[in-house]
């Protein structure tokens, strides 16, 4: 029996009978308003890292105490409300979740600046931290049914430039904000404007029909999270492209939480002009590193799939020995002039890993796909990665003073992206078998 047509598969879903995304025009403009609400995600989620030094300050904290906040304590709760979410995204109205999640991040960004001690700050990271997880896992699944699969990788690696343009505007923003006006009325102003952003989000974008890019009908019911997790965890390629994942997000986070610090510390930096090389490294360039990561995998996907994964084996490769060289090296200027390579680099991974969770799974699997593959990233990633290097650089500070910061970066982050890598080399060598086992 033939594949249904378009028309056939949008009557037989249980969505309404119509295609609003039949112009490339509402497509985009869809693409282009997720994209913006991810990049107030990592406006809110990094513009403490910038803060950091003046937070510690003010409210008298230790390293680990940091750690804690722009790591594990927001990631546990990020992660362990995104399986819930993810699971509701994969039969509810995934743009109504998306914009709730955007206007509860924001709310609880902005009154982080009202915090008065470290318990307070605490619970409301927690709050962002839950926000956020309603995010990209019903971000993922809109794009991935507006956009057809020869294409997805890009659409997904644009919509992940928000990681970087947000950080971009975070340590921009941030960095002046606290250098005229103090970390307290930074956050709100920067919280504040993600409100009016779900507004736009919740009452201009159709939430798309399932499984409309392939052309096919799909399912009503819901897969149950067992069914999910067992048929990803059958996947080689999958297991070994999520601890890459998390590796790379480890050094990715590691670096991004930190590096205000260590240019502060170790470099007697102000906030307003690090924030503006940052804002260049991390952010602008970031997000160009993730949008041709994505279009470089989906050029060379038609002859080897195998390039979703070498991509970001080979990028990760090359960041290596420019982080070493970036942490060692008593230069200023040459330490922010060679962070632009990695922070090119650094998160090319994202786009090609979740479409190829994508493809790996069926149509009314991918928000939970992408939760999983969250959790495992966000768990490793920024669960340890912020956290690991607060608590290390404590251990050193003894011994090392100031430069404890400096040689906690170094011991941990070229080495988590050197392991990251290899295990992008191995997913690749099952990719090919994987996805040609993937479910209709």
């Amino acid at each position: 029996m033939s594949e249904p047509s378009i028309p056939q598969a949008v009557a037989n879903a249980t969505q309404p009978p119509e295609n609003p995304y039949l112009s490339k025009k509402t497509r985009n403009y869809a693409l282009g308003l997720l994209t913006l609400g991810y990049c107030f995600n990592f406006i809110d989620r990094q513009l403490l890292s910038i803060l950091q030094e003046a937070i510690k300050l003010d409210l008298d904290l230790s390293d680990g105490q940091l750690g804690l906040l722009t790591g594990f304590a927001f990631a546990m709760f990020y992660v362990t409300a995104g399986i819930p979410i993810a699971r509701w995204a994969d039969r509810g109205n995934r743009r109504n979740i998306v914009s709730y999640a955007i206007g509860i991040w924001s709310f609880m960004t902005a009154i982080s600046g009202l915090a008065l001690n470290y318990t307070q700050l605490f619970l409301a990271r927690i709050g962002v931290g839950v926000g956020e997880a309603g995010g990209s896992p019903p971000s993922h699944s809109i794009i991935s049914d507006i956009f057809p699969p020869e294409r997805r990788a890009t659409a997904i690696s644009i919509y992940s430039t928000g990681v970087n343009v947000g950080i971009l505007f975070g340590f921009l923003f941030g960095g002046w904000l606290n250098e005229f006006f103090g970390w307290r009325i930074a956050f709100a102003v920067v919280g504040l404007p993600g409100l009016l952003v779900a507004l736009i989000i919740r009452f201009t974008i159709k939430e798309p029909v399932r499984g409309l890019s392939e052309g096919r009908s799909v399912n009503s019911e819901v897969a149950p999270l067992g069914e999910v997790l067992s048929l990803l965890w059958s996947r080689l390629s999958f297991r070994h492209m999520a601890f890459a994942a998390g590796l790379n997000a480890f050094a990715a986070y590691g670096t991004v939480n930190w590096q205000a610090s260590y240019f502060i510390r170790t470099h007697g930096m102000n906030t307003g002009e690090l924030g503006t090389w940052l804002s260049l490294s991390s952010g602008l360039l970031g997000a160009i590193g993730i949008l041709f990561g994505g279009i470089i995998a989906d050029k060379l996907a038609p002859k080897d799939k195998r390039w979703y994964m070498w991509v970001p084996a080979i990028v990760g490769f090359i960041g290596v020995p420019f982080f070493i060289v970036v942490f060692m090296t008593d230069s200023k200027y040459l330490a922010l002039i060679l962070s632009c390579i990695p922070g090119t680099l650094i998160n090319v991974y994202l786009g090609n890993s979740i479409a190829t969770a994508h493809a790996l799974v069926g149509a009314r699997m991918r928000a939970m796909a992408s939760a999983i593959l969250f959790f495992i990233l966000n768990l490793i990633g920024l669960g340890m990665g912020p956290s690991a290097i607060g608590f290390l650089s404590d251990y050193l500070e003894p011994s090392l003073g100031m430069e404890s910061l400096r040689y906690a970066m170094v011991y941990l982050i070229p080495g988590a992206l050197f392991w990251s890598s290899c295990h992008f080399v191995l997913a690749a060598r099952h990719l090919r078998n994987d996805l040609a086992a993937a479910p209709q």
